[in-house]
């Protein structure tokens, strides 16, 4: 869980950075595509610790 915190606000703070300074928008398209990769772990890992019902 801590990781996907992390990885989080990295994505969050690299977004407002390639948004407030110009020539940067690739800063934002890191962001968003660590964001993408961040809810995608959080989804395999969601799935993977599941256990069966009874």
């Amino acid at each position: 869980m801590v990781l996907f915190l992390v990885m989080l606000g990295v994505a969050i703070v690299l977004g407002i950075i390639g948004v407030a300074v110009e020539g940067m928008l690739y800063l934002l398209s890191i962001g968003v595509l660590l964001l993408i990769a961040d809810v995608g772990y959080l989804a395999v890992r969601s799935a993977v610790g599941r256990r069966p019902t009874r």
